[in-house]
């Protein structure tokens, strides 16, 4: 339950802080249950749905991904979810900034990605990178924003984070593993690395109104 001041009226004479605090008028109740959850995104894994809040990627936040090392299969794990948003009207613009490798178009391609609406920027430095996944995620016109970062702090990841809320951008940082016991604003956080098989191993470290642990996304 969260409450509005309203603005209304205002007594000619001064009233004590208390007076005022005690009229009715002054307080507008509003439902806390009755503002609209966020959209998700399925990631293709059963498995890892049910361990998400709404049973997908949360839209309009910040995700985290740490990672033991780059390339073991963590943007394949946002894939569905990537080709879904950009199957809804309009083709939302997906941005992908400083990748640590090159994209393979014809592999994206061919996993329904639609290439004239993938942008891939590479910023001269970290601060420019974070400049451009703020706007990027803020601009409204952004299914979803990936950025590939060595470090960050706090600071930066809080502006990120409103900035997807601001923008309703499915926002996803990767970072290196070294970070897993800093404090993070993200709304999800996830380790991926190298699993006994091809799959890759992946712990949630943080959900919030989920379930923790480490899923199995060997199987769809």
């Amino acid at each position: 339950m969260c409450c509005v001041v309203v603005k209304t009226w205002m007594p000619r004479e001064a009233a004590s802080l208390a007076e005022i605090l005690a009229d009715a008028r002054v307080w507008k109740l509003k439902d806390a249950s009755a503002a609209p959850a966020r959209p998700v995104w399925s990631t293709g894994r059963s498995s890892l749905d049910a361990r998400l809040p709404g049973g997908g990627w949360p839209t309009a936040s910040l995700i985290e991904v740490l990672l033991e090392d780059t390339g073991l299969g963590e943007v394949q794990l946002f894939l569905p979810a990537l080709v879904a948003c950009q199957g809804r009207a309009g083709s939302p613009w997906l941005i992908w900034i400083a990748p640590p490798y090159e994209p393979y178009a014809p592999a994206l391609a061919q996993q329904g990605i639609q290439l004239n609406r993938l942008l891939v920027v590479r910023p001269p430095s970290a601060t420019e990178a974070l400049w451009a996944a703020e706007q990027a995620l803020s601009s409204g016109v952004c299914a979803a924003v990936f950025l590939w970062l060595k470090g960050t702090d706090d600071r930066w990841l809080r502006r990120l984070k409103l900035a997807a809320e601001a923008g309703g951008a499915l926002g996803v940082l990767f970072r290196p593993e070294r970070h897993r016991y800093e404090s993070s604003p993200a709304t999800l956080r996830l380790m991926v690395s190298k699993g006994e098989t091809e799959a890759p191993h992946l712990d949630l470290l943080k959900v919030q109104g989920g379930r923790p642990g480490p899923v199995d996304v060997g199987d769809p």
